[in-house]
């Protein structure tokens, strides 16, 4: 089962200072409806991870991460990240920080199965706002 929502772990690290979006690897891998992900998920794992033409474990690196406060919000965006000529199937998502040891930051649950033949497949991210961004500490 997949359960959306920041991980209880980058939560607390947060107040510690362990993350920094600024230099930090961000990566994001996709997972199988097998997966067991959820606030309690503390690192990457490939337990359930997609397999397939066009992914490779681990997932992909975010890119042009920033890092924004607005209406006393403070806010994370990135670009959608994207797979190109995939043949796989995914239910969800784990976003974490590889220059931490692969500590998690949040899982996403696209809602039904996703299966692709060899076509491209993209996460659209939600707008980057403090009302709607997926990473966001209010």
């Amino acid at each position: 089962m997949i359960t959306a929502g920041l991980t209880s772990s980058f939560k607390y690290q947060l107040l510690l200072g362990v993350h920094d979006f600024s230099v930090d690897t961000i990566k994001i891998a996709l997972y199988t409806s097998s997966a067991s992900l959820d606030a309690n998920t503390t690192v990457y794992t490939t337990t359930g991870e997609t397999s397939g033409t066009g992914y490779t474990a681990g997932g992909v690196t975010a890119t042009n991460v920033t890092v924004t406060l607005s209406n006393g919000v403070a806010f994370v965006d990135f670009d959608d990240p994207t797979w190109a000529g995939a043949t796989f199937t995914t239910q969800g998502a784990l976003i974490y920080n590889a220059s931490k040891a692969n500590k998690s930051i949040g899982v996403m649950n696209f809602g039904l199965i996703q299966s692709m033949t060899n076509q491209g497949f993209q996460i659209l991210m939600p707008a980057a706002s403090s009302d709607s961004a997926l990473i966001r500490i209010q």
